[in-house]
């Protein structure tokens, strides 16, 4: 196993200066932080994202930055308020902006919702699974008011909860990180081997 450390991308995709979202990413982010992972935030409000235009996203000096920063993550922590059953429009965006860069790497979701985001979670799912990522096999839900307050986490089972899936984000991380290293560098058949081709193709 690999001894450098973890790169993490944490996405905070919500608009809301106030977001409940935003406390509970940038906590997960600096508990990452802690545990010997490079984290990067990226706040989407503080760091707007064009909208995604296939004409034009790729020639964008923004766009190529970010594209560098998300190529470089081994895990994508994606947080999102939900709205009507459904990602946020800002978190959609960012994801409609990239594939090959997530193939192979983890997806760990955080949802701030008073209906469980059990739709919203899936819905990351369906995106991991399109872009041949990995995904943790739950998401960290929460609700306003009654798990995080002013700003502070203060319920115990969330506490517990977010204990739980920065242990597996490191752990899950590293092992899907470390495989996929070999799968690139390596010539045995296998999902990775078209990606290989296509940076083989690029350089």
């Amino acid at each position: 196993m690999s001894n450098s450390p973890l790169n993490v991308l944490a996405v905070v995709g919500s608009l809301n200066k106030t977001s409940v979202t935003r406390v509970v990413v940038n906590r997960v982010a600096s508990e990452l932080a802690a545990g010997r992972c490079r984290v990067d935030i990226l706040d989407l409000l503080a760091e707007p994202l064009e909208l995604y235009n296939p004409d034009s996203a790729y020639s964008s000096a923004t766009v190529l930055a970010l594209q560098a920063r998300v190529q470089g993550a081994d895990v994508y922590v994606l947080g999102t308020p939900d709205y009507h059953g459904s990602i946020s429009s800002a978190l959609k965006n960012f994801l409609d902006h990239f594939w090959h860069e997530f193939t192979g790497k983890l997806f760990a979701t955080i949802v701030a919702s008073h209906e469980k985001g059990l739709t919203v979670t899936d819905q990351l799912r369906t995106v991991a699974r399109q872009c041949y990522a990995w995904s943790l096999p739950y998401g960290v839900s929460f609700m306003d008011g009654e798990d995080v307050r002013d700003g502070e986490v203060i319920s115990e089972s969330l506490k517990q909860r977010l204990e739980m899936f920065v242990r597996d984000v490191h752990v899950y991380g590293r092992l899907l990180a470390d495989q996929r290293r070999m799968d690139l560098s390596g010539r045995e058949a296998g999902f990775m081997a078209r990606l290989r081709e296509r940076e083989s193709t690029d350089t």
